[in-house]
């Protein structure tokens, strides 16, 4: 039910929606141009969208592991994951006052609600170990991404129904329809997030409260780095999931901005690709899970890595709604499967009976963060240079095929 709550971010904010509202709204009148002046650099709004999402995710990637390792400590995991919870679900609400020009307000509210989002995604994830058997790890984890898919298609839809009949509504404007899905999307991500925050267990094995929690949490973090230099294979898969996640990562947020300013396709072509890639990615989720139980995690992963090689290299040659309409669902098949599958390793490489979950996931959770400020600042520096997105498609091509080699090198079995 968390994947339900917070996937409306996912999907109307980082996804559909609002990328295709910031470059719009962000742009200073009467004189349209698209080059604004942000912190004293002038940088095109594609540019500072980028930015923006490597900013958040880089502030992830310097804190999480610390917080996760105080958790860990005081045994408070679910008051840290209620507290980004709330931190991404309000900065979704202060988007509403994003109107045209006030591109500071906006910027940092979507930069604000990513850190909300990946922080409570962290202590969410080091729950698997807890609330399940290894044997359910996959399973349970495309069930999840599952859930958030189908909960983040019924708000997208109904928002969509404020853009496109905005009769129905009083006869608002288009962006007036924005601003209202992103309010919403924080109201549905609040509400839903009590049903987790009700089932979920406390953690159990708080240690006794002495000295600052914040050393202590520095020793925490200590400790568990130790540990993880001793388990080589998942050092390995760790170091793969940084170079193909960096790739992926970066299209599924930057896709739609890619067929918005290079395909110059209209906002509904984009929405109809954007609901296609959730549908599609259901499926890719349980397939990839099946194929799992048959070959192994990580050969299963290398299939998924494969296939996105593929799709960039298409992507390059994609100029029609049609042919983005292709890429968009072979995209949407994988990304169900590399996220859910990629979860779920990690899970099964732990060490057994370990209690530190939430200070083990913060390192996947940093090796997730840092590729994605790579990749999409990476995006957004080749996009700056040579003035075409498709050349930064050429870039994530050799990511994944890194992400490949590294995946390739670690047995296709269930690792203890």
């Amino acid at each position: 039910m968390y994947d339900w709550a917070n996937s409306v971010h996912s999907l109307t904010i980082t996804s559909a929606i609002f990328p295709i509202y910031f470059p719009i709204a962000a742009v200073m009148m009467p004189s349209k141009s698209t080059t604004l002046d942000f912190l004293g650099l002038q940088l095109e709004n594609t540019v500072i969208y980028s930015y923006a999402v490597s900013l958040g995710f880089l502030l992830l990637a310097f804190s999480v592991p610390l917080v996760s390792a105080i958790s860990d400590y005081t045994g408070k995991k679910k008051v840290f994951m209620r507290m980004y919870c709330y931190l991404g679900a309000i900065s979704c609400m202060i988007l509403y006052f994003f109107k045209e020009g006030n591109y500071y307000l906006g910027t940092f509210a979507f930069l604000f609600s990513i850190v909300g989002w990946g922080g409570s995604i962290v202590f969410y994830n080091s729950y698997i170990p807890e609330i399940a058997t290894e044997d359910k790890y996959d399973s349970l984890s495309a069930r999840g991404f599952t859930m958030g898919y189908l909960g983040s298609v019924v708000l997208l839809i109904q928002n969509l129904t404020m853009v496109l009949k905005p009769e129905w509504y009083g006869g608002i404007t288009g962006g007036e329809a924005s601003r209202i899905s992103f309010l919403t999307v924080g109201i549905w991500w609040i509400v839903f997030a009590q049903i987790p925050f009700h089932y979920l267990p406390e953690t159990q094995n708080a240690q006794k409260q002495t000295g600052n929690w914040i050393f202590n949490g520095f020793k925490e973090l200590k400790k568990v780095f130790g540990e993880l230099q001793k388990l080589k294979t998942t050092k390995k898969f760790l170091s793969a999931f940084f170079f193909y996640n960096m790739a992926a990562q970066t299209v599924m947020y930057l896709g739609a901005l890619f067929g918005g300013q290079e395909l110059k396709l209209p906002s509904d072509a984009l929405i109809i690709t954007i609901l296609l890639i959730q549908l599609v990615a259901i499926p890719g989720a349980y397939i990839f899970s099946k194929i799992s139980e048959k070959v192994g995690n990580t050969k299963s992963l290398s299939y998924i890595v494969i296939i996105w090689v593929v799709i960039c290299i298409a992507g390059y040659f994609v100029y029609t709604r049609n042919e983005f309409y292709i890429l968009a669902t072979g995209i949407g098949f994988v990304m169900g499967g590399i996220q859910s599958l990629s979860r779920s390793t990690y899970a099964k490489m732990l060490p057994e009976n370990t209690h530190d979950t939430a200070s083990y996931f913060s390192f996947y959770d940093v090796c997730d963060r840092l590729s994605t400020v790579i990749g999409t600042f990476m995006f957004g520096l080749v996009n700056q240079l040579t003035g075409s997105m498709r050349m930064s498609l050429l870039f994530l091509t050799a990511i994944f095929a890194i992400g490949f080699i590294i995946l390739s090198q670690i047995p296709s079995k269930k690792v203890y």
